[in-house]
């Protein structure tokens, strides 16, 4: 059934692309005979461009985890509150796009900070190409802005870093060896210690993970809050897990292709993949250098044009 609503989404974006052309060619005839304005024909002409590049766009998302579902982790840097107060506007961010884009969204694990902002977030986003999109924003984000918690009002420079990786369902093979696996549980309830639970329905998953190919060791840590439900919060964690490794086994897979690593940038602070200078107005990409002077529109989640112009460059050298 996949494959099937795969392949109808394509035929009708052909078709949608196709109708669009026609009927551009047909309100060329239609102004030549001035029936129609030129305002209409340029209308006519916006629509059938925007259809062509979002078609051209879904091409460039044709590796076997671009169809998934996503686990985006942001975790807020030194600085303190203002780091964890953008960390908290990056979380607004996402949320924002992706209800715009008709994604299903929820909040996997949410630490929130003493005085104000978010220490970490990860959140689960469910629909068509989410982790296809959402791959560009892996990377460590920059703002720059006269902070509001600076009492003599300084321009302050923060950091948050962003995780993305796809989420697995169960039509992924991933082996998880149940020795390596350990549970905790714990009360979970909201800031300040309002509704807080009477039973312990946060789960800790802690798995020994050994990487195959560097034989180097690490503990994967998972916290999963999810629901008041356990078992439910459990089979989340496992989800988690299993998106994890097959993440490890996919960034294996990407480090062996030479064109799609001269592209990447190290995780790190130093290496910012985009800044946000609220005082200029100006949201630059330093990968692609599209820019744009919306600020307060990209805050409310008017990325793709960040996410369009990542894709068309990179995209086609990750699929070589």
């Amino acid at each position: 059934m996949k494959k099937i609503k795969d392949l109808q989404a394509w035929i009708k974006g052909y078709e949608d692309v196709e109708k669009a052309c026609e009927e551009l060619q047909l309100s060329l005839d239609f102004f030549k005979e001035e029936l129609v304005s030129e305002a209409e024909v340029d209308a006519i002409y916006a629509d059938t461009l925007t259809k062509i590049e979002a078609l051209e766009l879904r091409n460039m998302l044709r590796r076997e985890e671009d169809k998934m579902d996503v686990v985006l982790k942001i975790n807020s840097g030194a600085g303190g509150t203002e780091s964890q107060d953008w960390a908290s506007m990056l979380m607004r961010m996402y949320l924002r796009w992706a209800e715009k884009n008709g994604y299903k969204t929820s909040i996997a694990n949410l630490l929130e900070a003493e005085e104000a902002g978010i220490k970490s977030v990860t959140i689960n986003i469910e629909g068509d190409f989410a982790y296809g999109y959402l791959k560009s924003e892996n990377g460590v984000h920059r703002l720059v802005r006269v902070s509001p918690y600076n009492a003599q009002g300084k321009r302050m420079t923060s950091f948050a870093s962003v995780f993305v990786t796809p989420l697995v369902d169960d039509t992924i093979e991933v082996k998880v060896e149940p020795a390596l696996l350990s549970w905790d549980t714990f009360r979970s309830g909201g800031a300040g210690g309002q509704n807080v639970n009477k039973v312990e329905s946060g789960v800790r998953l802690r798995y020994q993970y050994t990487d195959p190919y560097t034989g180097e060791k690490e503990e994967i840590l998972i916290e999963n809050t999810e629901t008041r439900d356990q078992p439910k919060n459990k089979e989340n964690a496992m989800r988690q897990l299993r998106s994890i490794l097959y993440d490890k086994e996919l960034q294996h897979r990407l480090e062996e292709q030479a064109k799609v690593e001269a592209g990447k940038m190290k995780i790190e602070w130093g290496s910012q993949i985009r800044s946000y200078v609220f005082d200029d107005r100006r949201v630059k990409d330093h990968r692609t250098n599209h820019q744009t002077s919306d600020v307060g529109g990209v805050m409310d989640g008017d990325i793709d044009d960040f996410i369009k112009a990542y894709l068309m460059e990179f995209a086609g050298s990750q699929d070589a």
